[in-house]
């Protein structure tokens, strides 16, 4: 019953400590799109087509779905905290790179090593939520972390589409690495004032230092290796200062393998699968086109086409309401209705046999949330193939759609995949980065061609055949399937 363990701490703390690491985990994502907006400003300064700009964003993509293979067994044995501040000094090193880039051979090399490193808390936020909230209350908690993944996308360009009309497209980098007077960025501004931008990684490194919390603790026969102090003044201090290693495991090749083998557990891999499918469309398909399109289409400035994005985070935070509150309330009332009391199979009364609701349950939430998506992302590419040069709302309703949809998805989902192994919830998370990215990271090749190639209505015919074979048949047979398979 000490403080060392997680579900003793009071909810203040937990909240804080969720707060910070979902942040980070939006940092990721934030970092990756913020440049959607100025695809055409980096196409004519570094001498590229527009089109092999925005593989600038893929690049980032790509490297965020694999990365995480590498940090998740450093964080179970070594813990969460001194991974995630490994990551924020070395992520502001990588986009100071990226402002200083020559070249497009060079600006893709630091966005590389930049993504690698702000990677972890995109996946092992999930191993997080789940160290740290019971299960009654987890998809609550576990979807504000999710939630935030996906608000990282169109809040980029939102924001730094005013940055790089003032002020110039590089200037996003210096931003979102460090500004002081230490570290003059070699650039002209384009105002007689002076600009001082948030230090985004340097502020999120301090907060993190003093304020997180490591979540990572052993129970069963194997005690953690962190005693507990004698003061309460002295503990605190220890905890922010001694850096050790929870796990004594030794690291292995498997170790760092191991997620993959969720490709052979259906009740992960296909829910996942699914999952990037609706991400694609509902996310990353609104991003890259939007960027692409609508420049070419309407004449829209950076600035402009930034704004387009508030449609996308006003749909994620109202999306996320029906697939957080919404589907813990869902698994709540089905336990009610059986008579077993709590749904929290993390304490059980003595003597007292608990029948748990069955996972596959929770997935009944995540059907409307597909057909939203499927409904949003049909408006867009509808009502852009008649918007013909004049812009017009409709299409940036169709992505907001989508995007409450896309979130719904992703809580229901991952919330899900953790409650089958709960055990192994840091590689659940990154797994289900792992697919997710990948196809954020094939699609952005071939979305905007498809769409130029075969117009907009058959574009949104192959999305909605896409997403209801790879997605709804499959969770419908998940539900069927899943408790025998797991």
């Amino acid at each position: 019953m000490g403080d060392q363990d997680p579900y003793n701490w009071s909810m203040p703390k937990k909240l804080i400590n969720l707060a910070m690491i979902s942040f980070h985990a939006m940092m990721g994502t934030f970092i990756a799109a913020s440049i959607q907006s100025v695809f055409v400003d980096i196409a004519e300064d570094l001498d590229v087509s527009v089109h092999r700009a925005s593989y600038l964003l893929s690049l980032q993509i790509a490297v965020l779905g694999v990365a995480p293979l590498f940090w998740c067994p450093l964080s179970q044995r070594f813990g969460r905290r001194p991974v995630f501040l490994v990551s924020l000094i070395c992520s502001l090193a990588g986009n100071v790179g990226c402002a200083v880039s020559p070249s497009y051979s060079t600006m893709g090399l630091c966005r590389a090593i930049t993504a690698f490193f702000i990677s972890p808390a995109l996946a092992i936020g999930s191993a997080v939520a789940t160290e740290t909230f019971f299960k009654k209350e987890r998809a609550r908690y576990m979807g504000v972390w999710a939630m935030m993944v996906t608000l990282g996308v169109p809040l980029g360009p939102f924001i730094f589409g005013f940055v790089a009309v003032r002020v110039g497209y590089r200037w996003i980098y210096w931003i979102l690495a460090i500004v002081s007077r230490f570290l003059s960025p070699p650039c002209q501004l384009s105002s007689n004032h002076a600009l001082f931008p948030t230090q985004t990684n340097g502020v999120q490194l301090l907060l993190y230092f003093f304020l997180g919390r490591e979540t990572r603790y052993l129970r069963g026969p194997m005690p953690n290796s962190q005693p507990p102090a004698p003061a309460a003044t002295s503990s605190h201090v220890k905890n922010l200062l001694w850096f050790r290693r929870i796990d004594p495991t030794p690291l292995s090749l498997w170790d760092f393998i191991q997620p993959l083998s969720f490709f052979a557990r259906p009740c992960v891999f296909i829910p996942a699968a699914g999952y990037a499918m609706v991400f694609l469309w509902g996310n990353i398909m609104m991003c890259v086109a939007t960027g692409h399109l609508f420049p070419e289409m309407f004449g829209l400035d950076p600035q402009q086409v930034g704004l387009q994005n508030v449609s996308l985070i006003i749909g994620s935070v109202i999306g996320e309401q029906f697939g957080g509150f919404m589907s813990d309330w869902w698994m709540w009332r089905r336990q009610k209705a059986i008579g077993a009391g709590s749904s929290d199979s993390d304490s059980q009364g003595e003597g007292k046999t608990v029948v748990k609701v069955q996972p596959e349950f929770r997935l009944w939430v995540g059907y409307p949330g597909q057909l939203l998506t499927i409904c949003g992302v049909v408006v867009y590419l509808v009502q852009l193939g008649v918007a013909g040069d004049s812009w017009n709302v409709t299409p940036i309703v169709g992505s907001g759609i989508a995007a409450a949809g896309n979130q719904i998805v992703t809580t229901v989902v991952t919330t899900y995949a953790v409650d089958c192994y709960r055990e192994e919830a840091a590689s659940v998370g990154v797994f289900i980065n792992l697919v997710r990215q990948t196809w954020g990271f094939i699609g952005p090749f071939w979305i905007v061609d498809m769409i130029q190639k075969v117009g907009f209505g058959a574009a949104a015919g192959i999305t909605t055949a896409l997403m209801v074979g790879v997605s709804m048949i499959p969770t419908a047979v998940v539900q069927w399937r899943g408790q025998r398979w797991r």
